[in-house]
This record gives C-alpha cells, sequence and structure tokens, in this order.
C-alpha cells in the first residue's frame, strides 16, 4: 500500500484580509493562520505515515519580506525528513523563478521540479513516477502538459501541475489545458494547483484540485486543507479531504422580514451567529453578516449603518470565537415604490429623480475631483487585492450606485413617515 498527501497553494505567509484592521480582531491568530494550518499539514503526513507529499505551486505568496519564510518552510521538511518523508513541489505563479528573488538550500527529501522542462521521478521503492515542471515566470500562457511524457506502464503515474484547465472562477488562466489533453497522458493521478476551492474534476482518471489550506478573504469560505490518497496493488482505492484551517470564513445570512423592532433584529442576528459557529467545527470564524428579506425596519436600518454595525460587532464580540468582517445591509421595503410613486406629493418627485441617478467610475471621478487626486497619492497594492479603494467595474459601480440609491431613499422614507 501507497500513502500520499496532495496539497496547493499553502501561500505561506500570506496575510488574511479583511479582520486586521478592526481593534478587537485576533491579529496574531490571523497574521499566523498560514503556518498554524502547515503545521496541521506536517503533523497529518506523519500521524498517517504517507510516503510522500505533493505540493502542486504556489507554496509561497511571492517574494519573502525577510528570511524567515524559508527558515520556517525547511525547519518543517526537516521534520519530514527525519520521519522519512518524500517531499515534490512544482513552483505556481506566485512562486515562479521569477517572483522569488530570496532562496535557501532545501533539504535532501525535497525535489523541486526544474522550471525548464518536465521532469520525471521514480520512486523504485513504492512503484511510482511524479512528473511535474515548474513555472519559470508568474504568467505561464503556454500549455506545460503538453509535453509532459505519456505514462510509464510500470509504475503507478501521477502528473504535478499548475494550472488554471479551461479556466476556474476568479483565477487567472495560466498553464491552460483540458481534461481530455490530461486523460490522453494515460496517468493514474492527476495533483493540480491554482484554483483555492477543493474540485475532484474527474475520477476516471483521478484529476484534483484541493483547494488551498488555509482561506484568507471572505471569498475563500467553508472548510479548507489537503487531499489523502491510498493506493494499493497500483490502483487508488481511497481519496480523503482532511481539513487543516485554523480561522474559517463565513457569510452568514439574516433575513429580517419578520423583524419588528431593533431588539428582534439584534435576537436574529445572534442566532445567526450561533448557527454559523455550529458549523465551524470548532474555529475560529471570520463572518461577513448579509441582512435580508422585506424588513419593517428597513429605513432605520439604512439610516443608522454605521451604529448599527458597530452594535453587531459588539453581538460578535460576545462570542468567544466570531470576529465580524463586514456587514452588508441588503434589506428591503415593504412598501414598494411604486405604491409611492403613485402618490401625488413631493416625496414621490424626489424618490422618481433618486431612481434615476446614473453613475459610473468617470462621474464619480468627475463630481468628486479631491476621489481621483487621492487615489493618485495612495499606494499601488491599496488599488488591488480583492477589495481596492476604488473598482470602476460595472458590476461594483452598479452595487454602488444601488447602495446610494436604497441609503437616500430610506432617509427619505423614513422623515417622508413611510416604510
Amino acid at each position: 500500500m501507497v500513502k500520499f498527501i496532495h496539497t496547493a497553494d499553502i501561500h505561506l505567509d500570506s496575510p488574511l484580509e479583511g479582520l486586521e484592521a478592526h481593534q478587537d480582531a485576533p491579529v496574531d491568530e490571523i497574521r499566523g493562520a498560514t503556518r498554524r494550518a502547515f503545521d496541521n499539514l506536517i503533523d497529518l503526513t506523519i500521524e498517517e505515515e504517507v510516503d510522500f507529499i505533493l505540493i502542486a505551486g504556489d507554496l509561497y505568496d511571492g517574494d519573502w519580506k525577510d528570511y524567515n519564510t524559508g527558515l520556517f518552510f525547511a525547519a518543517r521538511m526537516g521534520r519530514l525528513s527525519r520521519a522519512g518523508i518524500k517531499v515534490f513541489i512544482v513552483s505556481g505563479n506566485h512562486d515562479a523563478a521569477s517572483q522569488i528573488t530570496k532562496a535557501m538550500p532545501l533539504p535532501d527529501n525535497v525535489t523541486l521540479f526544474s522550471p525548464r522542462t518536465p521532469q520525471s521521478v521514480r520512486l523504485d521503492d513504492v512503484g511510482v513516477i511524479i512528473h511535474g515542471q515548474s513555472y519559470s515566470f508568474r504568467a505561464v500562457t503556454e500549455n506545460l502538459a503538453s509535453q509532459y511524457p505519456a505514462h510509464d506502464a510500470n509504475y503507478f503515474n501521477i502528473g504535478l501541475l499548475h494550472t488554471s484547465l479551461t479556466g476556474r472562477e476568479g483565477h487567472e488562466i495560466y498553464a491552460p489545458c483540458t481534461l481530455t489533453e490530461l486523460a490522453s497522458k494515460g496517468y493514474d493521478y492527476w495533483a493540480l494547483g491554482h484554483a483555492h476551492k477543493r474540485e475532484i474534476v474527474s475520477k476516471d482518471p483521478w484529476i484534483v484540485f484541493p483547494g488551498n489550506i488555509q482561506g484568507r478573504h471572505i471569498r475563500e469560505t467553508g472548510a479548507k486543507g489537503a487531499t489523502l490518497v491510498t493506493v494499493g496493488d497500483g490502483r487508488i482505492t481511497e481519496v480523503e479531504e482532511r481539513e487543516l484551517d485554523v480561522l474559517r470564513w463565513a457569510i452568514c445570512r439574516v433575513d429580517l422580514s419578520q423583524c419588528e423592532t431593533f431588539d428582534s433584529v439584534y435576537d436574529a442576528v445572534r442566532q445567526g451567529f450561533e448557527q454559523e459557529l455550529g458549523r465551524a467545527d470548532g474555529k475560529t470564524l471570520a463572518l461577513r453578516l448579509v441582512l435580508t428579506g422585506q424588513c419593517p425596519v428597513h429605513a432605520q436600518l439604512h439610516d443608522r449603518t454605521t451604529q448599527c454595525t458597530e452594535e453587531f460587532r459588539g453581538i460578535a464580540a460576545g462570542f468567544s470565537d466570531v470576529w465580524l468582517e463586514k456587514v452588508k445591509f441588503q434589506t428591503t421595503r415593504k412598501v414598494s415604490l411604486e405604491e409611492i410613486f403613485g402618490e401625488d406629493t413631493p416625496i414621490a418627485g424626489l424618490l422618481q429623480s433618486i431612481q434615476h441617478i446614473e453613475l459610473d467610475g468617470d462621474t464619480l471621478l468627475g463630481l468628486v475631483p479631491e476621489l481621483s487626486a487621492l487615489k493618485s497619492k495612495l499606494p499601488a497594492e491599496i488599488h488591488s487585492g480583492d477589495e481596492p479603494f476604488f473598482d470602476p467595474s460595472p458590476d461594483k459601480i452598479a452595487e454602488f450606485r444601488a447602495e446610494v440609491q436604497e441609503l437616500l431613499i430610506a432617509k427619505l422614507l423614513q422623515h417622508g413617515g413611510a416604510r
């Protein structure tokens, strides 16, 4: 019997986004999350007595700030070496040869595949051959898999590759290839990396994205971990998901349709937090609260979003393992605008004008010249990432426009006596 672990997209020492700015956030836990998840991976590898571990790219998150990242990794590889466990790595777009300017000698049990051409490493003691190729630079747009060799009938064949296949939502298209191309190689298992969401793409042959081992922001929700594979008599007998994350992200949607008062809103939010915490398997929970429903106190909520957000943060603080990342106010009115528009009143006229507000990126910068000046002075990283300072994309502008309209309408309705 042969056992191995397939992992990818570790992004060692990558910061978690969305919590650290809050005064009450678990800063040490946030900063050390990827390391603690990686330690969980090492512990699992040793406990399961696997023969080897595969890392399918993006071990790192670009250039190290200092050598501590490399030292941490080397020390953990030393633990595996003492346990007699080998490690095989292909670099991905974040840790390509062009991205990592610091380097450190790797222990003897670690093999980093060449970026120049596909390599094949034979493990004669367990009857396994591993085929792989690293990235030489970040944006690899050619089909690397096309150059991988055909299977060797004398071994259990594994393909180690960092790829988007034909595309994965939220990820750049790198090393593109099709399932047909991968299957044509005749390999028994394709260990892929790049997509941060676990996905079993195929079972014949096995083609797997294990996902990352630690969610880093609100778009990486749910359990995160690695894949444990068992092989018997040259065939895969079991493929298991093993959870490794230490801080879990979740979106908590709370329907406020039945809430007539703020006290009932607080109770609904508290119950929502309790439910999500019950699903978190004892992990620290980072929540985005999304309020929905035709809410009787809709106008009041939108009139005091800042105060409400702090009150919801206070509810979260009452749980030792819950941290509120953001609150999204997406409730709607009990009274439709069509009903109000039918009235011959000043407020009806104002509401109709608000409904026709048109906004786009250029219009906003024109309306608020200071915004353009501020944007030019901010560091480049503020404009990039998962939630940039100003995103002029049509979807984001449409969302912003809707929020502005709803805020204005809520204030008019509240002061006009309607809900």
